[in-house]
């Protein structure tokens, strides 16, 4: 666009500079001959008063020598027995302009080779023909500087309306560029992203009804998140609670049963609901900004732990780390991670979920005070790991790694390395 609206101003600069310059030059050659025409006109004319006063005197020529010395102009005196003073006139007898003069016509000639201006000069009963002569170059002198003057001041005016016309054509880009980055950040799954209010009033309106539209569609998200999130919740909290009770259970061939039907009925439910957030995923890049995401699952999983007496630990960097993972996906690696904190430990166990930056990695511990997960699995033979691998999965296929804390340490750490995208 910048460079069509400069290559447009170019031309209309052009074309005007043109109408106005070729005018000029022409204009400035017209002045210049007849400058020089009105010189030969006046050299002629004070010639021929000098004639008519002394055209008696012997000496004419002496008196007219200064004069005819003077003058840029060529001047010829042909006297009336065909004598000629002053400049030669070769072939005055057969100049047809010379016989028209000597009827006592004055007049003027133009021609390739200059210009002549003829005046007679009634003495007695004879004629007396002057005839003043500019040439050609003497009638154009300074008319190429003026020229080049005229053609360069006129190129320096089409150059600072081209760049005036690109600067102005900046200042209405620069605007769309921002939008269309906004937009470009939007397709990417940046919900946070809104384009600034700069710009022409078009501009401002096509960047007003963008961010409308990103904020609908994050409303739109949220909503859907939410339910999809109570939809999990409420499944899964009775299921975690037969869980506990089934661990209660005294013979141990019907706890290792109901703890094999638990653990089935957690598959399908886990199932349940990625089938259902899979609309959500479908057509979403896989970018986001993991300090936003970490923050929004302690925010949802917080009333919880509330409930059940556990102190979180949050420790988020302040700047954005954009990872190669969707939100939606981010949130149920974590998420499946809470999950299990809160189904494999007793009530009153802090948790923690730590956010750091190494180089070009983004590095996210999820741990808990716990008894660790070779204790845990100990104690609970009906756990089957499920939640975990359907994690690994996720990380594993944004290229990142999720790494378990050796059994031998007390408490249960999850790290997630996941590779920082640039923006």
């Amino acid at each position: 666009m910048r460079r069509q609206v400069s290559v447009l101003v170019a031309v209309i600069a052009t074309a005007i500079v043109a109408s106005f310059v070729i005018p000029l030059l022409l204009l400035v050659r017209t002045l210049a001959e007849d400058r020089g025409m009105a010189a030969a006109s006046q050299q002629a004319n004070t010639v021929a008063v000098l004639v008519s006063s002394l055209h008696d005197d012997p000496r004419l020529a002496e008196v007219l020598q200064p004069s005819l010395e003077r003058s840029a102009a060529q001047t010829s005196v042909v006297l009336p027995d065909g004598t000629v003073l002053g400049a030669a006139w070769p072939g005055t007898a057969n100049d047809a302009s010379f016989q028209q003069a000597k009827l006592g016509q004055a007049f003027s000639v133009r021609d390739a080779s200059g210009g002549q201006v003829y005046v007679p000069v009634l003495v007695g009963q004879d004629v007396v023909v002057v005839r003043a002569t500019m040439t050609a170059a003497q009638l154009s002198a300074g008319v190429p500087l003026a020229w080049g003057s005229i053609i360069a001041l006129g190129v320096l005016m089409s150059v600072v309306a081209v760049l005036v016309a690109a600067q102005a054509g900046r200042g209405v880009s620069r605007p769309l560029l921002a939008v269309a980055d906004t937009a470009h950040r939007l397709r990417e799954g940046d919900l946070d992203a809104r384009a600034p209010l700069a710009g022409p009033a078009e501009t401002v309106e096509l960047g007003s009804a963008l961010n409308g539209l990103a904020d609908r569609i994050e409303e739109l998200l949220a909503a859907e998140r939410d339910n999809v999130g109570s939809l999990a919740h409420r499944l899964r909290t009775p299921v975690t609670a037969l869980r506990l009770e089934s661990e209660q259970v005294s013979d141990d061939q019907l706890r290792a049963n109901l703890a094999e039907s638990v653990t089935s009925l957690q598959n399908v439910i886990d199932e349940v609901v990625r089938s259902a957030r899979r609309p959500l995923r479908e057509g979403l890049p896989g970018v986001c900004d993991a300090v936003a995401v970490v923050a929004a699952r302690v925010d949802y999983w917080r009333p919880l732990a509330e409930d059940t007496d556990r102190e979180i630990t949050v420790e988020l960097p302040a700047a954005r780390l954009r990872v190669g993972l969707s939100a939606l996906e981010l949130g149920d690696v974590i998420d499946i991670c809470l999950d299990n904190i809160f189904a494999h430990t007793e009530d009153g166990t802090g948790f923690g979920l730590r956010l750091t930056q190494s180089g070009g990695q983004a590095n996210l511990e999820i741990f808990d005070d716990g008894p660790g997960f070779a204790t845990e699995r100990k104690a609970r033979p009906g756990t089957s790991g499920m939640g975990l691998r359907i994690a690994r999965r996720l990380v594993e296929r944004a290229r990142g790694k999720l790494m378990l804390s050796p059994a031998e340490t007390a408490g249960a750490t999850v790290r997630i390395e996941l590779g920082i995208l640039p923006g």
